[in-house]
């Protein structure tokens, strides 16, 4: 490989590692906005004394999530388990609010 080559992907691989940290974030706050309405949720049944969960709805929610990680090309197991781990958290919040 020559040294423009090297020089090349080397400016490539840059500019997709800045692409993925800008991502992150994204993730990150994208997560965190959605956190806090779950807890805005979560303090409301802890009020009126609702169940912290909701099996229709999560079961709605995951099938939702792989019809739009298909819609995505993303892998809808991985998506499945990536909403499964949020939704579990979530009900461990609102668990933790009615105590």
């Amino acid at each position: 490989m020559t040294n423009d080559a090297i020089s090349r992907a080397s400016d490539l691989l840059k500019d997709h590692r800045e692409s993925i940290d800008r991502l992150d974030a994204i993730l990150v706050y994208t997560l965190a906005e959605r956190f806090k309405r779950t807890q805005a949720v979560g303090r409301l049944k802890a009020e009126h004394a609702l169940p912290p969960s909701d099996p229709d709805r999560e079961a709605r929610q995951i099938e939702r999530l792989e019809w739009l990680s298909k819609e995505a090309d993303l892998d809808p197991e991985f998506a499945k388990k990536f909403l499964t781990f949020i939704i579990s958290e979530v009900i461990r919040h609102h668990e933790q609010l009615q105590k």
